[in-house]
């Protein structure tokens, strides 16, 4: 943990006390995720490269076995929350307390024993910037479980259990990227992930060692992925695979992309999804092995192919996401691409070390000549994954 985590976590644990009248059994926390590349890919069986954030979420968390869950969170105005674990179902909670109470629900639905919990969250992982904060609140909730209850979970599996309540239960249909990657990141790398058989493979990513850095620029553009527009992807990407008598896009190979998108003839929206999904699992394979032949500044331009495609095929970039790619790259940055599953959120920019400045300057002086609200820039650091810290 970064100093700063250690002292959410302390406080997360004084407060709990606080609230609960004894200490907790123990704190945990579970970082958000910037992902370098592979983006609308997990939901079609394909390949993604995470990596996880020093912003955390920290939960102090106590075993109870009556049944009872309560909840509270640092973050949002109001008293805790009871619930009956007996009670959940999903869907049935429109409030932040969905995400810990739905994990508890696929928890208990997969048959595991969790018979309550006193829980404390706070969050130093920005909400609403695609970089995963709800992910993070939902592993670092099922590690704890897993932990209080002895019930042996790996992180892989404590991360399909986090998307399922995240799919079933708050009713949003996300893909297993942002879950897996807040279990089982690691410190100074970033995560190949095959989202088909969750098979991994630590891909080196230290930019500090080679004289770059990664820049997250967060528009400060809100995004929700249980609104439609997501949905709406995901379902014209089911109907291309359909189409295409595959069991996902993944199965579409790149060599024979063009002869898929013949026979998908005038179906337009279609085509679009497809054709991003396929470059973009291809994108990510020349990613992969750029970083292991150590040509780390040839990624920029493959940052750069992978913004346009979803600017232009799938259509989920906003003016402000754009504004950073075009500010940054004509301002000397080496590659830049919005992160996340867009409508707003995020953007990453990868730069010299030296042209950093220029670069941040020119980017927040472009967004105030546009109107914008001014943008928040940070670098981004392989972190670790989600783990107790107390």
């Amino acid at each position: 943990m970064s100093e700063s985590s250690e002292t959410v976590a302390e406080s997360v644990a004084e407060r709990f006390e606080e609230l609960y009248g004894a200490a907790p059994d123990g704190v945990w926390a579970a970082p958000g995720r910037v992902n370098l590349i592979g983006e609308h890919t997990d939901y079609n069986d394909g390949f993604v490269m995470p990596f996880a954030l020093p912003h955390t979420a920290v939960a102090a968390v106590s075993r109870r076995d009556d049944g009872v869950l309560r909840l509270h969170s640092a973050d949002v105005d109001g008293p805790v929350v009871e619930l009956a674990v007996d009670a959940l179902a999903p869907q049935s909670d429109k409030r932040w307390t969905a995400y810990p109470a739905g994990v508890v629900w696929a928890l208990r639905e997969a048959g595991h024993t969790v018979t309550g919990a006193d829980v404390h969250l706070a969050s130093t992982v920005p909400a609403g910037a695609g970089l995963s904060s709800s992910a993070a609140l939902e592993v670092v909730v099922a590690l704890a479980l897993n932990d209080l209850f002895g019930l042996g979970l790996r992180g892989w599996q404590l991360a399909r259990l986090s998307q399922r309540a995240e799919n079933v239960y708050v009713g949003a249909p996300v893909g297993i990227m942002d879950q897996t990657a807040s279990a089982c990141c690691e410190t100074g790398h970033a995560l190949f992930l095959d989202t088909r058989d969750l098979s991994q493979r630590q891909i080196p990513f230290d930019l500090a060692a080679e004289g770059m850095r990664l820049l997250v620029v967060d528009t400060q553009v809100k995004h929700s992925h249980s609104e439609g527009e997501y949905g709406k992807r995901r379902a014209g990407c089911e109907k291309g695979a359909a189409l295409l008598g595959v069991d996902a896009l993944r199965d579409v190979p790149y060599a024979e992309l063009d002869a898929a998108l013949e026979r998908l003839g005038d179906e337009e929206e279609v085509r679009r999804l497809v054709r991003h999904v396929v470059t973009e699992d291809e994108r990510v394979e020349r990613v992969v092995s750029l970083l292991e032949s150590g040509d780390t500044r040839a990624i920029g331009p493959v940052l750069v192919e992978g913004h346009a495609s979803l600017r232009d095929d799938f259509r989920v970039s906003c003016p402000e996401l754009d504004l950073v790619v075009g500010t940054a790259v004509a301002s000397g940055a080496l590659g830049a691409r919005m992160t996340g599953g867009g409508f707003g959120g995020s953007a990453i920019v990868l730069a010299e070390e030296t042209d950093v400045p220029t670069i941040t300057k020119a980017v927040e002086e472009a967004f105030a000549a546009a109107g914008f609200t001014a943008p928040r820039v940070f670098e981004a650091v392989p972190a670790a994954g989600a783990r107790r810290v107390r």
